[in-house]
């Protein structure tokens, strides 16, 4: 995102709304970092144009200044659309992918961070008995992340046996090599709001993938969201919850749930097929 500084009166509406406190008002001028910028388009999209000519309001600041009182608009509200979004080029435009809800991630097709999660797929055998996935979510608003901080965890898990990471993943899309968890060079100083990491294993590779991630966890400058998936046993059994426990993490009692309402998906035989079977 970027401030047209012939446009701006320095109103610093949209400091507020910005989730990485990116932006800052100096000299009557709103400015953005644009290291810290993740291109969400937060301060675009709620901080709407009036489209005000920037030199009466100036002068209307001014007088109402002189006057000892104050001349402001309405927080939701640039008086002069002094915002705009430039065209991104790579990589930067992996910031905004990752950050701004309205953009279509172009390696799956989805909005937001690009991802289906594994959790709400076991439906299709995405997470198939006796197999669990582990979900590695970095960063937040107001703190945000950085793929360099990603690769430490991709490439540390890349080493636990039998673990793979999910094909329709956008993060996994990133990788140079997934045999080791290295992503692309070109991102790794990228900016974002937040990602999802998805891996797959064995049941019982869940302790070294902990045990690993935990590992990890005191070189990262963010914060992290571990989230374990498996399908319950006959009477209801988390079959990873002690696996848990061991590895030091605390489980929370309103985790999600699937109760297996959902229909599943079967792809259909050709007839021949069906014939021989």
């Amino acid at each position: 995102m970027l401030v047209n500084h012939s446009k701006c009166v320095g109103c610093g509406n949209c400091v507020a709304v910005c989730p990485m406190g990116a932006i800052h008002v100096e000299n009557r001028l709103a400015h953005i970092n644009q290291d810290e910028c993740v291109e969400c388009g937060a301060c675009n999209r709620f901080v709407t144009s009036e489209e005000a000519p920037p030199g009466l309001v100036r002068a209307a600041r001014r007088f109402f200044s002189f006057l000892h009182l104050r001349y402001d608009q309405p927080i939701d509200l640039c008086p002069t659309g002094a915002l705009y979004e430039p065209e991104l080029q790579w990589p930067r435009t992996i910031r905004a992918e990752f950050s701004n809800p309205l953009i279509v991630h172009p390696s799956t097709g989805i909005t937001g961070r690009g991802t289906e999660e594994i959790k709400t797929n076991d439906a299709t055998n995405r997470l198939p008995p006796g197999r669990a996935g582990i979900l590695v979510e970095f960063g937040r608003p107001g703190v945000g992340c950085r793929f360099h901080d990603v690769q430490k965890i991709t490439m540390a898990l890349a080493r636990v046996r039998d673990l793979s990471f999910e094909e329709k993943n956008p993060v996994t899309f990133l990788m140079k090599d997934v045999k080791t968890g290295e992503l692309d060079p070109a991102i790794l100083d990228e900016k974002f709001l937040s990602c999802i990491l998805e891996t797959l294993m064995p049941l019982e590779r869940v302790p070294d993938a902990l045990e690993t991630i935990k590992r990890v966890l005191p070189e990262l400058d963010t914060v992290v969201s571990l989230v374990v998936n498996g399908r319950c046993g006959p009477n209801g059994e988390i079959p990873y919850e002690e696996m848990v426990k061991q590895a030091g993490f605390t489980m929370r009692p309103n985790g999600k749930t699937n109760l297996g309402l959902a229909r599943k998906v079967e792809a259909q035989k050709k007839p021949a097929e069906a014939a021989v079977a």
